[in-house]
């Protein structure tokens, strides 16, 4: 391309742009007012966006969002778009046809750009108010994910305009997927956490302030962060855990538990009569049930070593341990206390070790009990 090419091409542009406005003066009339009518129309839809954002109260919506998008349509799209609009209508000559197309296609691909950054970017900020996280590290996770997003969709709005302009984009494109793996092994790391607490934000394994459990680690959740997860143990130390470590593992979120289970063994001694024995089932869900508690098992278990063991199953509403605990405290105390009524005796393992005299007699581990002797009042004074 040269100074003299160019020359060319703009006399030729003028030369027919004057004679296209002497043959369809009207034509170019009708359109022009046609296109004023669209400029118009495409005003009060951005104006319209804009009192959407205004008026919006509380945490985003997709009408907000929608609204924001639209507020961000720029004069140059609203312009191009009138006159591709109508320029079928004015039958421009072929080198303004070209001309109005290509200007239409590049605003129309950055126009489709920016919206698309704002109703993605709009949909992350949603999901966040909407689940309450807060902090600088996800503020500042947010501000990269803004970052990326921006730069990912206007470098594909910058090949698209430059295919369309005839340039040979292959060369470009692999460069920009060599870069990307490049930057991306460089920082995988990083990328990885922060992938991980976006999977976090959509996910919802978690928020701040639930109580989760995972390997030999139990605690509260305090803050989500752009690369770490700080977790407040119920021992009282601040655990500090990667985000895409912490996702690897299998967690535990009892905030969203709607029952704790208590399971308790018990054992009966076998000296116990069997009418009685049958009835310790129905004893156990009876003293549950009185405490409030739902009873999901109550049953024989096996024959152990020294007792018939038993097994005692019961879930109590709520996730809130420390209510569990005392029913827990309060069905033991009561299983004691029938069982005293009942004579029913609950065995502890004992063992006796005997020892052997060099002739192999056994030793008890007690000594001999002299016998007792009673002896009358009136052979004593005698």
């Amino acid at each position: 391309m040269t100074s003299e090419s160019v020359q060319a091409q703009l006399q030729t542009l003028w030369n027919d742009g004057i004679a296209w406005l002497g043959t369809h003066w009207l034509q170019i009339l009708i359109a022009t007012g046609v296109a004023v009518a669209i400029v118009a129309i495409l005003h009060m839809l951005r104006r319209w966006g804009m009192k959407l954002c205004e008026h919006s109260v509380g945490p985003a919506g997709w009408g907000t969002i929608l609204g924001r998008a639209v507020a961000k349509t720029g004069n140059f799209f609203i312009v191009m778009t009138a006159a591709k609009l109508v320029s079928g209508y004015a039958q421009p000559p072929e080198m303004v046809a070209k001309t109005v197309d290509f200007l239409f296609t590049l605003a129309a691909v950055f126009q489709a750009a920016i919206w698309a950054r704002e109703i993605i970017l709009g949909a992350i900020e949603k999901k966040t108010e909407s689940e309450n996280y807060h902090g600088e590290a996800l503020l500042s996770a947010l501000g990269l994910i803004r970052l990326l997003v921006t730069f990912a969709l206007f470098a594909i709005a910058l090949v698209v305009v430059l295919d369309n302009l005839g340039v040979n984009v292959t060369g470009l494109v692999a460069g920009l997927g060599v870069g990307g793996i490049a930057i991306g092994l460089a920082a995988q790391g990083i990328f990885a956490d922060l992938f991980a607490a976006l999977a976090i934000i959509f996910d919802r394994p978690f928020r701040r302030g639930d109580n989760i459990a995972y390997d030999q680690t139990s605690g509260t959740i305090e803050s989500i962060g752009l690369k770490s997860t700080r977790i407040r143990a119920f021992t009282g130390e601040e655990r500090i855990i990667a985000n895409k470590q912490l996702l690897d593992k299998e967690i535990q979120n009892t905030s969203w538990r709607d029952h704790v289970r208590i399971k308790l063994p018990i054992g009966v001694a076998y000296e116990t009569p069997p009418d009685v024995l049958q009835r310790v089932p129905d004893i156990l869900r009876e003293i549950a049930e009185g405490a409030g508690a739902k009873v999901a098992r109550s049953s024989f278990e096996t024959f152990g070593a020294s007792s018939v063991d038993l097994a005692l199953e019961f879930d109590i509403p709520g996730n809130d341990w420390p209510t569990a605990h005392l029913t827990r405290d309060k069905v033991m105390i009561e299983i004691l206390r029938r069982f005293a009524e009942e004579k029913i005796v609950i065995p502890y393992p004992t063992q006796t070790s005997y020892t052997a005299a060099p002739d192999g007699t056994l030793i008890p581990p007690y000594p001999d009990v002299q016998p007792v002797m009673r002896v009358d009042k009136d052979d004593d004074e005698r």
